[in-house]
């Protein structure tokens, strides 16, 4: 296993990290063997969030004798500091720790982070939780690349968190821009929510990135984990028959594919197009049913909301049949 720096929080993490999310999947005893072999292929960054129902729970069962050989990172969707400085406690108390090496904030739009850094935002909370030795480091994870534009110039940002995979290269030079500031980039979504269904050349195309600290796939089963591992142990240059397998997958996939850039907002009617197809996504293809019918049902508008006007397709700078998507969406989610 390769092992590298996360930017200048001065963590020595390995390349192949372990994405909490499809830990609902299963039960504490699944977690407590999955920990088991992230530790044979010498894994040592584990992700999960607030927002990911029983994850930290399970985790904190499962780290219990083996804490201090991970890096712990969870994050919150707190934007206030009661409610942050709450959150903290909460991770650290499920997950079974005094202190968690990286905290982010989860997904904040535009509003949503200026409220973070306001006074009396969740930054405040972070900051004192970091002087405390509650958390060890701050990060953020973002979809939108306007955001994570801004990210890369924020002081307080030592690690970002952004979907890249072969569909989804939007953010590529500020991926090299973090590296440039000394932040931290954690590869999330490299087979873009199971789209890519070719884990070992997505995992490939990912690692080749040399600005790419950690790659965090979700993994429920123990197969995937060693197979992400050989993937990632290969760090040689795409092979030709890699890059023609990634030009098909673009071809079979990159025309009916969201890369949530939100080009397309705002909405006619106010629908969060991305999310949408954010919860569609992994409705479909991570079997994770009840978990995104519930986020997509807080939507204060959904699919079905949809007028037809259809100008959200004319900003769309992948030409995505959105109203068509948007019906589909409908269909699949229930309303």
């Amino acid at each position: 296993m390769e092992y590298r720096n996360l930017g200048r929080t001065g963590l020595s993490v390995s390349r192949l990290g372990f994405g909490g999310i499809p830990i609902q999947k299963i039960d504490a005893e699944g977690t407590k063997r999955l920990i088991g072999e992230l530790l044979r292929e010498g894994v040592n960054f584990i992700d999960t969030a607030r927002g990911y129902t029983v994850s930290e729970e399970y985790l904190g069962y499962a780290l219990e004798g083996v804490r201090d050989r991970f890096v712990l990172a969870t994050k919150s969707m707190a934007r206030t500091k009661e409610a942050m400085q709450r959150d903290i406690d909460v991770s650290r108390r499920n997950l079974r720790t005094d202190y968690i090496d990286l905290y982010q904030i989860h997904n904040p739009g535009a509003a949503d982070l200026e409220q973070v850094m306001a006074p009396g935002g969740a930054l405040e909370a972070l900051l004192e939780a970091k002087e405390a030795g509650k958390i060890g480091h701050i990060g953020i994870t973002l979809h939108s690349v306007d955001l994570f534009r801004r990210a890369v110039e924020l002081p307080w940002v030592e690690t970002v968190m952004f979907p890249y995979n072969v569909l989804e290269t939007q953010g590529e030079e500020l991926i090299a821009q973090c590296a440039k500031h000394n932040i931290g980039f954690i590869c999330m979504k490299p087979l873009a929510g199971g789209a890519i269904e070719d884990a070992t050349v997505a995992m490939r195309f990912v690692v080749s990135n040399p600005n790419v600290s950690v790659v965090i796939p979700g993994m429920a089963d123990i197969s995937e984990i060693a197979q992400n591992a050989e993937a990632t142990a290969n760090t040689a240059p795409l092979t030709e028959q890699e890059t023609e397998k990634i030009a098909a997958i673009r071809e079979a996939l990159g025309t009916n594919f969201c890369r949530r850039c939100n080009y397309c907002a705002p909405c006619t009617a106010g629908i969060n197009i991305s999310a949408v197809f954010l919860f569609e996504g992994y409705y479909s293809r991570y079997d994770l049913k009840d978990w995104a019918r519930d986020r997509y049902a807080q939507l204060p508008k959904t699919a079905s909301d949809c007028i037809g006007c259809g100008i959200c397709e004319t900003r769309c700078p992948y030409q995505l049949p959105i109203r068509q998507m948007l019906k589909k969406a409908a269909q699949t989610m229930g309303k």
